[in-house]
């Protein structure tokens, strides 16, 4: 089954805005580049999609400064490139950018669900258990968007949980590489086809198992990085 894009339902959107109450405190350049990057993160920019700086200041409802340093700051990120005449896109993934994205991933997701596993908390598996249930009732109605936004939430609660923000930082930018393309991926093979090891996660970091959970996470890691290289293939 392929899934458009979709909307996310009335109870999961307020849980996710919830997630995001604080924006309004935050400065209006913050709250510019973290709606850009989430735009990027989840594919609502498809890679290639040449975009000018006067449609993002409409898409965003924002203004030309806040805009061109939300632009300025991914672009270094990587998430996005210039393409001249006031254009920017989001790059495409070639196969050699996988692969390099598959090792940088293979050094530091482990060591962070490792390291998340060790400082577990009741309250804060509790809340994964919460987020991977939200995932899989997004699978099962087919509601793509909302599957993207929590999966990304499930890894980057064990990010926080690692207390390695240095590690989480590598983290982070990697899934602005290859978010993108993920979504393409989720469009073509539907909601129902996309397997994750989350589970085995769950119950090693339940069994306060660090080697287990960094070997679940990994394998979790590389079969969506698998997906994403044969569509590139």
């Amino acid at each position: 089954m392929i899934v458009e894009k979709s909307g996310i339902m009335d109870g999961d959107a307020q849980k996710l805005a919830g997630e995001k109450s604080g924006d309004a405190r935050l400065p209006a350049h913050e709250i510019v580049y973290r709606k850009l990057r989430e735009q990027i993160l989840f594919g609502e920019i498809a890679p290639g999609e040449p975009v000018t700086i006067q449609g993002l200041t409409a898409r965003l409802d924002a203004g030309m400064t806040p805009v061109r340093e939300a632009i300025r700051r991914l672009t270094a990120e990587g998430a996005l490139k210039f393409q001249g005449n006031r254009r920017v896109i989001v790059p495409h993934l070639t196969a050699k950018n996988i692969e390099e994205i598959i090792i940088a991933r293979q050094c530091v997701e482990g060591e962070l669900a490792a390291r998340a596993t060790a400082g577990m908390t009741p309250e804060a598996l509790d809340e994964l258990v919460r987020l991977d249930a939200d995932l899989d009732a997004a699978i099962t109605r087919g509601d793509l968007q909302a599957y993207l936004e929590f999966n990304y939430r499930f890894h980057r609660l064990i990010y926080d949980l690692a207390d390695a923000p240095i590690l989480a930082d590598l983290a982070e930018g990697l899934w602005l590489r290859f978010g993108p393309s993920l979504r393409v991926v989720c469009g073509r093979v539907g909601t129902q086809n996309l397997p994750d090891k989350h589970k085995d996660l769950l119950q090693a970091m339940t069994d306060g198992n660090s080697a287990a959970a960094a070997a679940a996470c990994l394998e979790d890691m590389m079969q969506g990085m698998e997906q994403v290289r044969e569509m590139l293939a």
